[in-house]
């Protein structure tokens, strides 16, 4: 077992038109679930190719379960599982057919693939040709393809893409069990909602440079972001102008919001419940990852650059 399933120190990746990476580092340690977040652009797809070994960086160094991607041997290869955002496959073959060729091609027994299928509930359309599949079917093959040979990392890049929300969920359990498993997995989404509660680490990009790195409470201490505390209580009026310090936002006659640093929120809750007034509902939201993200700075795809 390596100190670090993946580690990056001070990558530089300069393409003809543009720099897509900027003096990357970071280490990751095995058997954790890390969301890659960033904006088209940031430089997300890049360092997916150079983890794979798919290019090289134009500086620094990249080490992937202890070895040089791009020098690494065939056995190494076969410990990574990669689902990339747009999956394609060929229209002709069936579902089981499609999982023996990508065994053979990472040398594995392509017997057992029906296994695969019926973990992804696929075994249904094991039979039937992939051009008659849906989005989420070919979505789920092609995770079914990424879990070939019980790979130790696994790279997804937009996962969900296309599965509705039963089936999100079900994506979520089987990430669980190979966590579980100690396999590492990195994790690129938009759909930071469903991230929050089921990722170790979150590593924000933006323009080839990580932004932010840590887990959520991490971030959020570092963001410095606010915790919302919503009452609807008898007399909301009342319960503001005895707040002192506080500038509470009076929403109705009967409801109010409060924003304290998130270390505060247990002595607001103390001090509400000394004021006496009577409080028929109480809500507190912690700082989202969205919040977190929108923190370090969200932008719209400019349509420019890889990610």
């Amino acid at each position: 077992m390596t100190a670090s399933a993946l580690l990056a120190e001070a990558v530089v990746k300069v393409y003809p038109r543009h720099r897509a990476l900027n003096g990357v580092s970071f280490s990751i340690p095995p058997g954790v679930c890390l969301a890659l977040l960033g904006h088209n652009g940031a430089g997300k797809t890049t360092l997916m190719k150079l983890l794979l070994g798919l290019t090289r960086p134009t500086s620094g160094r990249i080490e992937v379960l202890g070895e040089d991607p791009l020098r690494a041997p065939l056995s190494f290869r076969r410990q990574i599982g990669f689902l990339p955002e747009h999956v394609t496959f060929h229209d002709e073959l069936t579902g089981v057919e499609t999982l023996r060729h990508y065994a053979r091609l990472k040398g594995e027994d392509p017997r057992r693939q029906v296994e695969l299928l019926e973990r992804v509930g696929l075994s249904h359309a094991a039979d039937r040709r992939v051009k008659g599949y849906s989005k989420g079917m070919r979505q789920r093959l092609g995770l079914a393809q990424a879990l070939l040979g019980k790979p130790r990392l696994l790279l997804l890049d937009e996962p969900t893409t296309g599965l509705d929300p039963m089936l999100r969920q079900e994506f979520y359990r089987v990430i669980q069990e190979l966590r579980a498993d100690g396999v590492t997995v990195m994790l690129s989404s938009h759909v930071l909602t469903e991230l929050e509660a089921r990722t170790d680490l979150a590593m924000i990009m933006e323009h080839g440079l990580v932004r932010a790195f840590g887990t959520l409470e991490a971030l959020r201490r570092q963001a410095d972001l606010p915790a919302i505390f919503r009452l609807r209580c008898v007399a909301a009026r009342q319960v503001a102008e005895s707040m002192g310090g506080i500038a509470p936002r009076l929403v109705s006659e009967t409801e109010l919001e409060i924003a304290v640093p998130v270390n505060e929120k247990m002595g607001l809750l103390r001090r509400l419940m000394e004021i006496g007034v009577g409080i028929e509902d109480l809500e507190i939201q912690l700082p989202t990852l969205d919040d977190v993200y929108a923190h370090f700075g969200r932008e719209k795809d400019d349509g420019q650059g890889e990610e």
